[in-house]
């Protein structure tokens, strides 16, 4: 799998989302252990522990209220794994996209409710490049 400096390496990432994304890092950082990796303006903020990650989101308003939590996967192959789900049933939320930060996206609900992004790195992209904050790891 392609590395890109811009998503966390492990291949499940949980998503959980937050009123407040910057206290609810610090928080978690703090009582859990995490140390942050990469802030994404003040709505988004990916931490690590140990070779695990985890990625803090803005929960938003009613109106636009994304799940509570969902889960990242990082997949070798964006377009075949969309089209293994859509064959399966899945709920397309968004067909494959390509975004600057180096990733090829979709995501999908389950037929639970639980929302799911498929992420495929197309390229090693330097954060700072489109707005993201490195942070330096100890």
């Amino acid at each position: 799998m392609l590395e890109n400096r811009s998503s966390p390496r492990p291949s499940v990432i949980p998503v959980l989302a937050y009123a407040g994304v910057r206290e609810a890092a610090e928080w978690l950082c703090r009582a859990f252990g995490f140390r942050e990796r990469l802030r994404i303006g003040e709505h988004r903020v990916q931490l690590v522990y140990g070779d695990g990650a985890l990625i803090v989101t803005e929960l938003g308003d009613i109106e636009t209220r994304p799940a509570a939590h969902s889960v990242h996967v990082r997949v070798e192959d964006a377009e075949r794994h969309h089209e293994m789900a859509a064959r399966s049933g899945a709920h397309i939320l968004s067909p494959p996209t390509d975004y600057p930060y180096g990733e090829r996206q979709y995501s999908a609900e389950d037929p639970g409710g639980h929302r799911w992004t498929f992420s495929q790195s197309i390229a090693d992209v330097d954060p700072a490049s489109w707005g993201g904050t490195p942070v330096e790891l100890e």
